[in-house]
């Protein structure tokens, strides 16, 4: 699975701009977000389709942001961490 391109951001660009009312993240290359000096969110394109992978503890958690009902669960674990 490779990171999300220039395309895969663009249909992505309306959580994003959400992501980044976030103050605790820094996004250090779009679509790439840190925490403290931590990498914290970053997005994932595939043939089955995007994903952010969140880090949860000490690993990631991989959560499907194809549609919009998808990126409500993602923006729900960042309410729960942040």
């Amino acid at each position: 699975m490779k990171h999300a391109g220039t395309d895969a951001l663009d249909r992505l660009e309306a959580l994003l701009i959400q992501i980044r009312e976030y103050g605790d993240l820094k996004e250090k290359k779009r679509g790439i977000f840190y925490r403290k000096s931590s990498a914290f969110l970053h997005f994932h394109e595939d043939p089955e389709g995007l994903f952010a992978d969140l880090r949860v503890d000490d690993g990631w958690k991989r959560l499907r942001v194809t549609n919009k009902s998808d990126r409500k669960v993602l923006l729900a674990e960042l309410n729960k961490i942040l």
